[in-house]
């Protein structure tokens, strides 16, 4: 037997698992739209599945990944107003020492340093308390208004198909490739395997 006889069906075998694995990754995305083929409906897995994914993805990010509750959670969370204090207590400090002295002019005669003073202090003790019954009731109400699960669904659903494709290769690219070779290298085994048996048993 001619060595080509043996090389070629390996050469094949090794070619066909590249092709194979190269057109399932294709698959995943092409084609865009469902194709007719011999009776069967073609479509890519992506743009097939689109909107049931952007309702899984909807559900996962607003239960999930972005819960209202979390996010309630670290927003009424008494060190955000500790954070905010300085800039508070600087405002309230311009108010009482500027602003209400130039909207009332007769009140500077009555308000001195220890009554802005007082004043203040009475405010943020005030606002200490204040502030998580605020944040809490604002949080409710934007619950209420912003619904989550239908915005990334809606977002995701009217997601170009070709822009996740480009998005996909450039964070997979490797790992296609890698797909890629793992095919053509199982194709190879398989061709190698088929002319040993086809030696074993002449």
């Amino acid at each position: 037997m001619h060595w080509t006889q043996y090389i070629i069906p390996v050469i094949l075998s090794t070619f066909t698992g590249w092709v194979t694995t190269w057109l399932a990754i294709k698959l995943l995305f092409h084609p865009r739209k469902p194709v007719n083929i011999l009776g069967l409906k073609l479509q890519g897995i992506f743009p097939k599945n689109q909107p049931l994914i952007a309702q899984k993805l909807g559900q996962v990010v607003s239960r999930e990944l972005l819960s209202f509750a979390e996010i309630e959670e670290k927003v009424t969370n008494t060190d955000n107003l500790k954070k905010l204090k300085p800039e508070i207590e600087k405002h309230v400090d311009i108010f009482l020492r500027e602003r209400l002295k130039e909207a009332f002019p007769m009140l500077s005669m009555f308000i001195g340093e220890k009554t802005i003073n007082q004043l203040k202090a009475a405010f943020l003790m005030e606002l200490e308390s204040l502030f998580p019954v605020l944040m809490k009731s604002y949080m409710n109400k934007l619950e209420a208004d912003l619904d989550l699960e239908k915005i990334v669904t809606e977002k995701v659903a009217g997601f170009s198909s070709d822009k996740l494709e480009d998005i996909l290769n450039q964070i997979t690219k490797k790992e296609f490739k890698f797909l890629e070779l793992v095919g053509a290298v199982f194709g190879f085994l398989i061709g190698l395997l088929q002319v040993l048996i086809q030696i074993a048993s002449s």
